[in-house]
């Protein structure tokens, strides 16, 4: 993926390096939302906290709650709108969710 997406699709791409998947996601000069699928939940959260993006979820994409920050990385934003953080807009937070 090349360009930033928007709208109804979830772009996939399967890979059976996930060192490599992490090495190309990012690569991207955008960061606004990631999200990892496996079947091992400890494994999908080191690799998304090792993503260089805003908001990493974790067997779901797209779940925005507002009591959570939201916002981007890199050319994907600057700040956080909704929740407490958004006061502290100019950190580079990473929120991980994760399916229970």
């Amino acid at each position: 993926m090349d360009e930033e997406q928007f709208g109804p699709v979830l772009p996939l791409i399967k890979f059976s390096d996930p060192q490599d998947a992490l090495r190309r996601a990012n690569a991207t000069s955008y960061g606004l939302g990631a999200s990892v699928w496996s079947s091992d939940k400890e494994a999908a959260y080191d690799l998304a906290s090792q993503m260089e993006a805003g908001m990493v979820w974790i067997n779901k994409h797209l779940d925005i709650l507002p009591y959570v920050p939201f916002g981007g990385a890199k050319s994907s934003g600057i700040g956080r709108e909704l929740g407490e953080e958004g006061l502290a807009e100019f950190t580079q937070l990473q929120v991980i969710n994760i399916a229970i």
